[in-house]
């Protein structure tokens, strides 16, 4: 199981702002990636950064590639 979480450092433990579906004593892998608390992430930041690469016309095709070219037809 992966779990993406948000936590505070108190300088000795981490305390995650939610609880965790763990048993006590559970070994974990932790990764660790630090922000600063006026940091805000948006969609379009996330977006943007995974590089995608598609079609030029995505944005007003985007029905057609996602149900394909006769799917205005059949709505009708």
């Amino acid at each position: 199981m992966i779990t993406t979480l948000e936590a505070r450092f108190d300088g000795t433990v981490l305390h995650p702002n939610k609880p965790l579906a763990l048993e006590p004593n559970s070994r974990v892998l932790m990764t660790i990636e630090t922000f600063t608390q006026d940091a805000e992430y948006t969609f379009l930041d996330t977006a943007s950064s995974l590089n995608l690469d598609g079609p030029p016309d995505w944005s007003t095709k985007l029905d057609a590639y996602l149900y394909g070219e006769d799917s205005q037809h059949e709505q009708a």
